[in-house]
């Protein structure tokens, strides 16, 4: 997996004006979040292949099974607004701990339902780094189903 916003094993789709207004834009809806119980604010921003760019933030809930992380937010939103078919070019991930964190399980088969194997996903890595990885890297045995 890599995790060097340089990958040098494959190109990356976008550009580098891409990949930060992304990440930009991850860090702005992150300021949403409704995080009162971790503290933990998380943004996502999802670039879809049409050039659409659909953003979401975690929210939090008392009962903390019921949180709806931001990639799913951002997700969720993007097929309500462009329907089931929507496909992911690319998504960003931020939070505002300054925290290396990778999308979690969930997010991973989430992000994976609406991806192509080369999709990239950014994320806080090490010391302030911004890594990243393919879908498929993340999550190289995801659930499918035969029907799908």
């Amino acid at each position: 997996m890599s995790l060097k916003h340089d990958a040098p094993n494959r190109p990356n789709p976008l550009n580098p004006g891409q990949a930060a207004d992304l990440q930009q834009r991850a860090i702005a809806v992150a300021h949403h979040a409704y995080a009162p119980y971790s503290n933990f604010c998380v943004g996502a921003a999802v670039l879809l292949t049409d050039g659409t760019i659909v953003t979401g933030c975690n929210v939090e809930n008392a009962s903390y099974r019921l949180t709806v992380c931001a990639e799913q937010a951002a997700i969720a939103a993007a097929v309500s607004l462009h329907g089931p078919k929507i496909r992911i070019r690319a998504i960003a991930v931020a939070n505002l701990n300054d925290t290396a964190s990778q999308p979690c399980g969930a997010c991973r088969q989430t992000i994976h339902e609406f991806s192509t194997p080369d999709t990239i996903v950014f994320f806080p890595g090490e010391k302030g780094a911004i890594a990243e990885a393919t879908i498929a890297d993340l999550l190289p045995a995801a659930f499918l189903l035969s029907n799908s």
